[in-house]
């Protein structure tokens, strides 16, 4: 027996009444239905046709409108040719060779020129290009996927050459993240075309990864200060899971079994991190590969290594796919320009050209798959995150990830990934995609110069007396459950040379640059230590702060070995900020075609925006209640949020041209150890602002610390914030 009921969006949804699954007309599988095989394929191939015009008169070279990366147009122009290549592969392989468009000729034509070493339209060498050592991994897995239509039909002048253009990368070394995997493909692939490969290189690159695998399936791209293993993105499945399959796929082996349950257990996290609607989340560098991010789940499908079934594998991709086509990912000439949805140049980092964007090439994957296999004849299920509201911790990256299937929302709050990779004594800017506390499938941080100078949206900051807010530095774990998150970080404020200092409340001034840019840092001031919770139930946060005294001084004499980059920072003299601090929560940013289609509404201890559709992002003041825990603490007065705002913007969100940020703020300093709260609310669901709120308890020690923190839900649950020392929960935090 069925019913329907209709969500926050206005759709309608069918459920079984007895089992809460939706039903087969459920509207969320109607992508699925869409998105065939045959459908893939058209896309695969209109993404390739659309790219002719931009190739080089041999085809050696595709460099596609827009900027122009750190590495240069000629690199760009290897990129394009070989990232291109790769979705081609996957076609013709998936195809058993069959090609009406002439994609091989096309393909072995720029193979030809591209490695004549004399040519007028050959390939940067990797000892001329780093960046060609990415690039030749793609190239490689393509020449593997189509080698009897293409490689095994080249002439052998062209094999050697291709050879000798590999072979550059045998012997090198500083592989130190993901792209130790790039040189593991490209040696395999010259192994068994009888070229030059090196069982050191195998060797040194599998110690190294093993050094950055954490648990869960999750493996830290690279390590940060300290030799912290913190660094959490989409690449741990697009090129951490990936990678061993086509690798495995060159040696016509089957994925070795230690790979297969890593990739089974990092699925049975990621399948979170993917909308109801479609939407993945927008967090981590290089999110303009858009499609990648399904890469790890058809990988999961062809290694028999997934923990989906095919019904819900098919969902699931098609879901992203149809996402990014109705939101316009494709332009008017058929290209995926840099962006998320549109072009949007703002989310590009040095390395990003115009051709990179085809790295979403990995997410046609799934053409590997025949038209006989059970991913595209199964009936289309809903995938279990999909079903009911959840909230689920993932200890590796040190995330509490919300999830509400109604409105399609997923919510990422971060306590554990900062990507912080910058010498210990150098000025560091809170990286937007990295340190916000909150991350969604439907909002982005706001990429604007003046925002990455002086972060507001989705961030617990201390003003200082300018009203500068602070940035959030390496962060600390101190616990994450299925309920709540706890982690600290020292702050500091960033000195920005020719800017008045007045961050948020300043002239904007700023230059259309991607946020990864030399933003220009001249020094910093520290701060103190500020402590962020949060405690979650479904798309509700209680986000508490509160400030302690940085523990450490300067000494004056040689650190001893073993100092912390904490010490080392004092010692480096950076001047402390003196104080005192008002402290911000900043709420989740919302988008919009138009600033006409965002309506801020807000009193004196709240304020949210809604937008037309009615989703709504609001943060709301919660009082502090002190518990008596005798004669012995020390009571502190409740300093509230008092003060309310929201910050507009117009061409800072990949979302939309207009964009604002609800937030609040304290009209007078908080003190050590003065504990402020507030309910954070991203939601689709109108009946959200009418709900009761929470209630926040703090019991404090003599000294003033809150030594217990209680968050009491008005169901009557109750949820206990942890304020000392970091738990066991903090896994992947360790060197």
């Amino acid at each position: 027996m069925t019913a329907a009921a209709t969500t926050p969006s206005g759709t309608t949804e069918t459920k079984d009444a007895t089992t809460g699954a939706a039903g087969p007309h459920d509207p969320r599988l109607v992508p699925a239905r869409r998105w065939t095989r045959e459908r893939w394929v058209a896309s695969a191939d209109a993404l390739l046709a659309a790219t002719r015009p931009h190739a080089s008169p041999s085809g050696s070279l595709i460099t596609l409108p827009g900027p122009v990366s750190g590495s240069g147009a000629w690199s760009d122009g290897l990129e394009g040719y070989a990232r291109t290549f790769l979705l081609a592969a996957f076609r013709l392989r998936g195809e058993d060779g069959r090609d009406p468009a002439g994609l091989l000729e096309r393909y072995a034509d720029g193979l030809r020129h591209g490695t004549d070493p004399t040519g007028d339209e050959r390939w940067p060498r990797v000892d001329e290009r780093r960046q060609a050592v990415v690039e030749a991994a793609s190239v490689a897995i393509g020449l593997a996927e189509t080698r009897p239509w293409l490689w095994d039909r080249l002439d052998d002048g062209t094999r050697q050459r291709t050879v000798d253009w590999l072979a550059g990368v045998v012997g090198t070394r500083g592989y130190t993240n993901n792209w130790l995997w790039f040189q593991n493909v490209i040696e395999a692939f010259l192994a068994t075309v009888g070229g030059p490969w090196a069982q050191a290189d195998l060797d040194h690159n599998a110690e190294t990864a093993e050094s950055l695998y954490v648990g869960d399936g999750w493996y830290s791209d690279g390590r940060g200060r300290d030799g912290r293993r913190q660094n959490f993105d989409h690449y741990a499945g697009w090129a951490w899971h990936v990678y061993p399959l086509l690798h495995a796929r060159i040696l016509g082996r089957p994925l070795e079994a230690l790979h297969a349950e890593r990739l089974h257990a990092y699925l049975d996290q990621a399948r979170h991190l993917v909308g109801s609607r479609g939407a993945p989340m927008l967090q981590g560098r290089s999110v303009t590969y858009r499609h990648a991010v399904l890469a790890p789940f058809w990988a999961g499908t062809l290694a028999d290594a997934t923990p989906l079934s095919p019904g819900a594998t098919r969902a699931l991709t098609a879901s992203v796919a149809e996402h990014f086509h109705a939101a316009g990912a494709v332009d008017e000439r058929g290209l995926l320009p840099v962006g998320w949805h549109r072009r949007f140049d703002r989310v590009r980092q040095l390395y990003t050209g115009g051709s990179s964007p085809y790295w979403a090439s990995k997410g046609f994957l799934g053409l590997l798959l025949g038209p006989d296999h059970p991913v595209w004849t199964a009936e289309p299920e809903l995938p279990e995150a999909w079903r009911e509201p959840h909230v689920v911790a993932l200890p590796a990256p040190g995330w509490l990830v919300s999830a509400t299937p109604a409105d399609g929302i997923v919510r990422l709050l971060n306590h554990g990934s900062d990507r912080a990779i910058e010498h210990p004594l150098a000025p560091r800017a809170d990286d937007p995609f990295y340190r916000r506390l909150a991350y969604s499938g439907g909002t982005s941080p706001q990429l604007s110069a003046r925002d990455v100078a002086a972060p507001l949206d989705s961030h617990t900051a201390l003003l200082d007396a300018r009203g500068v807010p602070s940035h959030r530095d390496a962060v600390e774990r101190v616990h994450l459950d299925d309920a709540v998150a706890v982690s600290r970080s020292r702050v500091c404020w960033l000195a920005v040379p020719g800017r008045d200092g007045h961050g948020a409340d300043g002239p904007d001034g700023e230059q259309d640059r991607g946020h990864g840019d030399d933003a220009g840092w001249a020094g910093m001031r520290l701060g103190p230590v500020l402590t962020t919770a949060s405690a979650v139930r479904g798309p509700d946060e209680v986000r508490l702060a509160w400030w302690t005294p940085a523990t450490t001084s300067v000494s004056g004499r040689a650190p001893r070995p073993g100092t912390s980059t904490a010490d080392l920072d004092r010692d480096a003299a950076w001047p402390t900020d003196p104080g005192p601090w008002t402290l911000h929560v900043g709420g989740w940013p919302l988008a919009a075609t138009g600033d006409g289609a965002l309506h801020v509404e807000r009193s004196e201890d709240r304020v949210r925006v809604v937008r037309d559709d009615g989703t709504t992002s609001g943060v709301r003041a919660l009082p502090v209640g002190t518990d008596d825990a005798g004669p012995d603490s020390r009571a502190l007065p409740d300093t509230p949020l008092d003060t309310a705002g929201a910050a507009r913007r117009a061409g800072t969100d990949p979302f939309g041209a207009a964009s604002a940020v609800p937030w609040l703020r304290t009209s007078v300093p908080v003190g050590p150890g003065e504990v402020v709260a507030a309910l954070v609310v991203l939601t689709g669901d109108e009946a959200a602002p009418r709900r009761p709120a929470p209630a926040v308890h703090v019991r404090r020690a003599p000294d003033g610390t809150p030594e217990r923190i209680e968050v009491r839900w008005p169901d009557g649950r109750v949820d206990g914030v942890p304020t000392g020392p970091s738990t066991p929960s903090t896994i992947g935090a360790s060197s």
